[in-house]
């Protein structure tokens, strides 16, 4: 998810140079920090199998092209508003359940920043 949130925030710091929305993406994206280590990075990591990923060899054709900027920024939105759900999900079956809500708040900040956006491109 901080990979997707590096891309929309570097769109903003050095496309837009709106330093408010690059520091509110750099805020979210540094809280995860804090998730992961909740987890476990040695945790994280150990569950992490490049080798036998089905999906580590391939890419939908959706994936390798992009008709402009505008497509990077949509798709890093909702590759990381879908991590969050996904992490939100699975956090309510560890021992860390307290991050589901913590979580859902990154979600919905996604959201409302994904339709600042698109408001912003589509009507300004």
């Amino acid at each position: 998810m901080r990979e997707a949130l590096r891309v929309i925030e570097e769109y903003f710091r050095f496309i837009k140079n709106d330093s408010e929305i690059s520091i509110t993406l750099k805020s979210i994206r540094h809280s995860l920090v804090h998730v992961e280590m909740q987890f476990g990075r040695e945790m994280l990591l150990k569950n992490r199998n490049t080798v036998t990923d089905c999906f580590s060899d391939s890419n939908r054709p959706e994936e390798l092209f992009r008709e402009s900027k505008n497509d990077i920024v949509y798709a890093g939105f909702k590759r990381a508003q879908e991590a969050a759900r996904v992490i939100e999900e699975y956090s309510k079956i560890t021992s860390e359940s307290s991050l589901s809500e913590k979580l859902k708040k990154v979600r919905f900040s996604l959201y409302k920043l994904e339709k600042k956006f698109w408001e912003s491109e589509n009507h300004g």
